[in-house]
């Protein structure tokens, strides 16, 4: 079927066009957290890149990916139509997610990516997220024992 807008008027529509998150991937996180008893999180910090969750006292951010808008080589699909458009949208996307990773992560944050599909096996997902927890939380604890408080 042909666009009844034409590329210019299609372009302005689809800028108008708003984001509203990955809703059901990040409503499967939270349920996954709230079953297996998951705290400390809360959703949509203030911070580049918006990240999905965060767990401040670990700094410890996470982005729940799309596969098609995020690029996963696996189950992204592109469309078949306008694909010099397409190429260029989705590896900007991927070109993107990389830059802000390594921004956040300069910045001193510990960053985790999970991929829509991964949540098929929640488990895996859940295990990730615990072990980069528990890193982050015996990090602490060391640099607590090494602080000496001198008294003088």
């Amino acid at each position: 079927m042909t666009d009844v807008f034409s590329p210019s008027k299609r372009s302005e529509v689809m800028s108008r066009i708003r984001s509203k998150g990955n809703k059901a991937t990040e409503l499967a996180l939270i349920r996954l957290f709230r079953l297996k008893g998951v705290t400390g999180w809360r959703r949509h910090p203030d911070l580049l890149g918006k990240p999905d969750f965060i767990f401040r006292g670990q700094r410890l951010l996470i982005f729940v990916d799309g596969c098609f808008w995020h690029g996963c080589r696996w189950h992204c699909r592109p469309p078949t139509s306008n694909v010099e458009f397409w190429e260029k949208k989705l590896g900007g996307n991927r070109q993107r997610d990389l830059r802000t990773t390594a921004l956040l992560r300069r910045k001193g944050w510990n960053v985790i990516r999970i991929w829509e599909h991964s949540l098929a096996d929640p488990e895996k997902a859940l295990t990730r997220i615990r072990q980069a927890l528990r890193e982050a939380d015996e990090s602490k604890l060391r640099i607590f024992r090494n602080f000496r408080l001198d008294v003088v």
